[in-house]
């Protein structure tokens, strides 16, 4: 009995302890429980006042800088400009018209902006801001800043967008921006988000599209808190994003500047390549055009203006363009028989103006004929039946073969809009396309550049750089990203008999530098800077037999659009080959006429690195030559000054 009494006791010990310890327990949470009430309800009770209205928490893209192009010596070609804008905010506004028309009074809105502007409101969510009006000065914002109160969601903004200080001279190559299009979108299996930024820009043609995932960089966020509607209330944090890559060019700015003002008024194109590395230094295509006017959308009136001009200045010609190539594939053929071992320098065909082919005759350029011609005055002279009978002797398999082998018939891999193939066709080719046999006839014209096949300006610079060189010479654009160099186009040295190449390197020297050769008036005479050329000139009509026995229509009777094309392609120092060029001026006549100057002018200004001394010209012509130098620079001067350049 006594020890029960005992063990109750301990057990009432045990028990007030674990319940004096349970019951510091409630109060500890008890007490923490309390303490986060506070902090909830007195501490926060801002912020939880906001979410109890439905708010939420979104998350904002903020653009990224847009990466810069340079041309190779560092001068700017595209750069990213801070502008001034006016937004508007439909919900915030209210009256969206009424607000529009008091804004009209203060600042002058383009009716075009307006309604692109209003079209961009019906599809999109009435929180987002729409773009009212784009580039305008500091004291239009001044003017919408201090008459805010009577302006309910119009905002003034800086932003960033691009602009071409070079204008047109880069037009084609660089190409340029636009705000984003429900074309641009569909275009797309799963579109960036940061593509659906209103008035976001994409590169839209030309250099600005080919690598527009590297330029357009990668876009940052912000965490923001809207209501209900999705109206912002404040902004809690940001992340800013990566800019786009820097992007330097191989072309030297000064260079095609020069080249885009000697290509003038014609509807003409020029390539030039350094034989060296294969950068391409020049590439114009004329008419141009100013890429500014496309940034923020081109007004109907200015984008009619271009399109409805017959020397199209939207095309890139210098590689979207395919013209006959005419004589200047005449080394082709050449090199095709040379190295089939079917021709010796020294032996000579009987040129009497015509030869007759299944029972057609095919006419050489000049009616009276040759002569007796060997393979290097065929080439100075330009005699067409020379290539006619070496082109039953090869085929046009072969002929083909080599063509490729020299960049023709071959897309050239370079950031550009719609870089053209060219056609080097063959037999299997129109059996193929056509469903037919290749013909003899087909082989005769091919030879000299006619028929079916097509080059482009570029692929005749790739041509003659491998001509001059004799290595697989490619077209290099871009010389570093972001500072890193890129592969250069040197090439490696091409399977071709050494003695051949120079065979027909002197044929080319001969056209420029003796007395009839067909380039001769457009020679260089400064020692050891001397060029070596082809001309050619491609048909783009049928000549009737009728009209050749009354006498072939001269090209400046003729209208302007059934002209031959003119064509000349070169390269120099002849002995020490460092850059190489093609000209084609459209439906210019004869290439020696119209395109092969222009070559020689292109060639001189980069070998000199400048404005050549006027003794690099034969001396007749240094008057003209001193006239045009000085027009060219007063035409350079125009466009720094961002003026209207006369007529070239």
């Amino acid at each position: 009995m006594k020890r029960n009494t005992k063990d109750v006791e301990a057990s009432h010990r045990k028990m007030s302890r674990r319940a004096l310890f349970l019951g510091g327990l409630q109060l500890a949470f008890a007490g923490g429980l309390a303490m986060r009430m506070r902090h909830l309800q007195v501490d926060q009770a801002d912020q939880f006042r906001l979410l109890a209205e439905e708010n939420r928490i979104n998350i904002r893209l903020i653009p990224p800088a847009r990466g810069q192009i340079y041309d190779r010596n560092g001068m700017i070609l595209a750069q990213n400009s801070q502008s001034y804008r006016i937004t508007i905010v439909p919900e915030d506004a209210g009256d969206v018209d009424a607000v529009i028309e008091r804004l009209s009074r203060l600042l002058p809105l383009d009716p075009e902006d307006i309604e692109r502007a209003k079209t961009e409101m019906r599809r999109s969510p009435p929180f987002l801001p729409i773009t009212l009006a784009d580039q305008i000065s500091w004291d239009d914002i001044s003017k919408v800043a201090v008459n805010a109160p009577a302006l309910p969601g119009i905002t003034p903004e800086v932003g960033l967008t691009r602009v071409y200080p070079q204008r047109e001279d880069f037009a084609h190559v660089v190409g340029y921006v636009g705000p984003v299009s429900d074309y641009d979108l569909s275009k797309l299996t799963d579109p960036e988000p940061i593509l659906r930024i209103p008035r976001f820009q994409i590169g839209k043609v030309g250099f600005e599209a080919k690598v527009e995932t590297s330029l357009r960089g990668k876009a940052g966020a912000k965490r923001v808190e809207v209501n209900a509607t999705g109206r912002v209330m404040r902004e809690l944090d940001r992340r800013e994003g990566e800019a786009g890559a820097d992007m330097q060019l191989t072309i030297d700015a000064e260079l095609q500047s020069y080249t885009q003002a000697r290509l003038g008024s014609e509807s003409a194109s020029a390539v030039l390549i350094d034989c060296e590395s294969g950068d391409v230094q020049a590439i114009a295509s004329a008419p141009s055009f100013d890429p500014n006017l496309f940034v923020r959308g081109i007004s109907v009136a200015d984008y009619r203006m271009l399109t409805e001009d017959k020397y199209r200045p939207l095309a890139n010609k210098t590689v979207q363009g395919v013209y006959p190539p005419g004589s200047t594939f005449k080394m082709i053929t050449a090199l095709a028989a040379l190295e089939e071992g079917l021709i010796g320098t020294e032996e000579t065909v009987w040129c009497p103006g015509h030869m007759e082919v299944s029972g057609r005759r095919f006419h050489c350029w000049k009616r009276a004929g040759h002569g007796h011609v060997d393979l290097n005055t065929s080439l100075k002279s330009s005699c067409d039946v020379y290539y006619y009978d070496l082109a039953i002797k090869v085929g046009i398999d072969k002929i083909s073969a080599m063509a490729k082998r020299f960049g023709l018939g071959v897309r050239h891999d370079l950031p550009m809009s719609a870089v053209a193939k060219g056609l080097a066709p063959n037999r299997a080719w129109k059996s193929e396309t056509y469903g037919q046999d290749w013909l003899v006839g087909d082989t005769v014209n091919a030879s000299i550049g006619q028929g079916y096949m097509l080059a482009s300006p570029l692929q005749l610079a790739v041509m003659t750089a491998r001509l001059a060189t004799g290595r697989s010479v490619e077209p290099r654009l871009v010389k570093s990203i972001d500072g890193v160099e890129q592969p250069g186009g040197a090439g490696e040295a091409m399977d071709i008999n050494p003695n051949n190449l120079r065979t027909v390197r002197k044929g080319m020297y001969s056209v420029s530098n003796e007395r009839r050769g067909t380039g001769y008036g457009s020679r260089i005479i400064a020692e050891g800077m001397r060029m070596a050329g082809k001309s050619g000139t491609s048909q783009v009509r049928n000549i009737t037999a009728a009209e050749r026995a009354a006498g072939v229509i001269r090209n400046e009777d003729l209208p302007w659009e059934r002209r031959d094309h003119a064509l000349f392609v070169a390269y120099a120092p002849y002995d020490r080959p460092k850059y190489a060029t093609a000209v084609v001026v459209e439906h210019g006549g004869g290439g020696s006429k119209a395109a092969a100057p222009i070559a020689r002018d292109v060639l001189l200004q980069a070998l000199y690195g400048g404005t050549p001394p006027l003794e690099a010209y034969p001396t007749k012509d240094r008057s003209r030559i001193q006239a045009q130098q000085e027009r060219l620079e007063r035409e350079r001067l125009k466009r720094d000054r961002g003026e209207d350049s006369e007529q070239a």
